[in-house]
């Protein structure tokens, strides 16, 4: 069915297709179509079960932050087979985001550009629909940035008041400090404000706490974030975000275009990251980036991951990728002899 449709959403500007594709899954959130969806999509076995940071997750496989930004459709996505989801990234300040366009395709790269620059409705509102919704039956994550009009010396408390609207709704939560499309907002990775911000939500009373990182950090620095991650006792890393580097190998010509290159040309990179990040530290590590595939998440999880997500193979392959990933995880977990996914993490280190 998706073979049929994606040339059409294609012919779209790359934004409108993504609005219409929540759309239409914010219209399924009724009972009596989830459970057909539920039928189709999901699968239930105990082997993909795992725990990370006291949660327990019916498959590793969940959604990005950045496709779900308003969490109109966390229902929708669990029908749809994923085994969590991450909504946002909410910031305190409802805001437009970045001039249009601000999000492109490279399809023969099976890529994405994108200068979002946190278009939200704000974590007010964000609050309000995640308090008054029907909670998923599965595992959800908020992915909280910092308002593009507060500057960096306040971003502690901004960050603050964002938790402390989203937070109870949440079973983990997110701080997003390594996002390219927020002026300054990269600055914030060095240790001295990242601890003010972290340790500011760790008083507030966040947790599960995780921190997600760029790509694009130096070695050197990715571990001083992780030994911050244990010196204030968060419950895990994401590993990673979008990209401002650029091979020479991609072929679109949206190549030229300003902002966070992610999908496959991502892939390699953030494996290899993944697998630096659990070589260093016992905090349960969420892997992002380039997953398409069943051994595309396969990699990532002997590499260390104990959860995946994906996004931008959502919008390539269509609504049986996390089907698709479930099922061919259960088939390697056969080949290689591990009696449940958690018994293949890190097996690669």
């Amino acid at each position: 069915m998706y073979g049929a449709v994606k040339p059409l959403l294609f012919r779209l500007p790359p934004e409108t297709a993504h609005d219409l594709i929540v759309r239409v899954l914010q219209a399924s959130q009724h009972d009596v179509v989830l459970d057909v969806l539920r039928r189709q999509f999901v699968v239930n076995d105990d082997r993909l079960a795992t725990r990370a940071f006291g949660v327990r997750f019916p498959n590793p496989v969940g959604v990005a932050a950045g496709f779900d930004k308003n969490a109109r459709v966390p229902r929708a996505l669990g029908a749809l087979g994923f085994g969590h989801v991450e909504v946002g990234g909410v910031t305190a300040e409802a805001q437009p985001g970045n001039p249009r366009p601000r999000l492109f395709r490279l399809p023969e790269d099976r890529a994405l550009i994108n200068r979002m620059g946190f278009n939200n409705e704000g974590a007010d509102a964000v609050g309000r629909r995640l308090a008054n919704a029907e909670t998923p039956e599965i595992p959800l994550g908020v992915n909280v940035g910092k308002s593009k009009s507060t500057p960096l010396e306040e971003a502690a408390e901004d960050y603050r008041y964002t938790y402390e609207r989203v937070g109870d709704h949440a079973d983990f939560v997110v701080v997003n400090v390594s996002s390219p499309n927020t002026p300054g907002l990269r600055d914030l990775q060095d240790r001295e404000p990242l601890e003010t911000i972290l340790g500011t939500l760790v008083d507030a009373g966040a947790s599960p706490l995780l921190v997600k990182v760029s790509p694009d950090l130096h070695r050197e620095a990715i571990a001083d974030v992780v030994e911050l991650a244990e010196d204030l006792h968060l419950d895990g890393i994401v590993a990673t975000n979008t990209t401002i580097s650029r091979d020479e190998d991609l072929r679109n010509s949206n190549r030229v275009e300003e902002g966070g290159l992610s999908g496959k040309p991502l892939e390699a990179r953030s494996t290899e990251l993944v697998r630096f990040v659990a070589s260093r530290t016992d905090l349960p590590v969420v892997g992002v980036g380039g997953i398409f595939t069943a051994e595309d998440a396969y990699e990532k999880i002997r590499a260390g991951a104990s959860l995946v997500q994906l996004y931008t193979g959502l919008i390539y392959e269509g609504p049986t990728i996390a089907r698709d990933i479930n099922r061919g995880l259960l088939d390697r977990l056969e080949r290689d002899g591990f009696d449940s996914i958690t018994d293949a993490v890190g097996t690669d280190l």
